[in-house]
């Protein structure tokens, strides 16, 4: 279950801590491996302590925290005691897959309560602290908060809100002259993790297709590239 391809290269990650929130499964487990095989110390944040201490046996370059990353008195305490060069938000809740007439408003809510509130607290805290200059945020949103998600409740607009706060925390940095970079990546769906297999058997049923029939005009699985300063040091993969 390799997730990562790690390529040799002139950059050395090995002075750049790299905290990883939401590590203990899927893409955040990937990124938190890609990272250690290219150098990073990474500090992986999750609440399941198994899955986190797997990982971390599998790499003397990380370290596992269990904790619940949508307490902000959890995301004050990480980030001053790591002062990371690299804050990376993955974690988030797993929708319930049925349409708007079957959902709740406490599961079409859901995502607004653990994901939105993640990237508030973090966000804020790195502009708080600050995070030291030419560090970078990364906030893992969704290409749902472009395209919408009719199956997930308020999925969609949560990650829409991610990509919004993002950008009004780099906006924010801008403006106090902090040099920190905040980025929200969209990516696609994908049968590869916990979040997506779900997600791509409701969307199949829903068009009378097979899971194969609706995933194949999306191509390959999104693997991707882990770059400093222009060379690729590694490949993620979900894990």
């Amino acid at each position: 279950m390799t997730a990562v391809d790690t390529r040799s290269g002139p950059a050395d990650l090995s002075g750049r801590t790299t905290l990883v929130v939401g590590a203990s499964r899927g893409l955040g487990r990937g990124i938190a491996r890609a990272f250690a095989e290219a150098g990073a110390p990474v500090v992986a944040v999750a609440r399941t302590g198994p899955a986190l201490a797997e990982l971390a046996a599998a790499s003397p370059n990380i370290r596992a925290e269990v904790a619940d990353a949508a307490d902000a008195t959890v995301a004050w305490s990480l980030l001053d005691q790591y002062a990371p060069q690299v804050l990376i938000l993955v974690a988030g809740a797993n929708p319930a897959m049925r349409p708007l007439q079957d959902q709740t408003w406490e599961t079409f809510s859901v995502n607004w309560h653990t994901d939105v509130r993640i990237a508030f607290n973090w966000l804020r805290e790195a502009l708080l602290k600050p995070l030291r200059p030419g560090s970078r945020v990364v906030v893992i949103s969704s290409g749902a908060a472009l395209q919408g998600s009719p199956l997930s409740g308020g999925y969609a607009g949560a990650k829409a809100t991610q990509r919004f706060i993002t950008a009004y925390a780099q906006d924010e940095a801008n403006r106090a002259g902090l040099e920190i970079s905040f980025t929200a990546v969209l990516p696609r769906i994908t049968p590869m993790t916990d979040l997506g297999r779900p997600a791509v058997k409701a969307y199949a049923a829903r068009n009378g297709q097979s899971e194969q029939e609706y995933l194949q005009p999306m191509g390959e699985p999104l693997k991707w590239d882990v770059i400093e300063d222009g060379t690729v040091v590694g490949r993620i993969r979900p894990c």
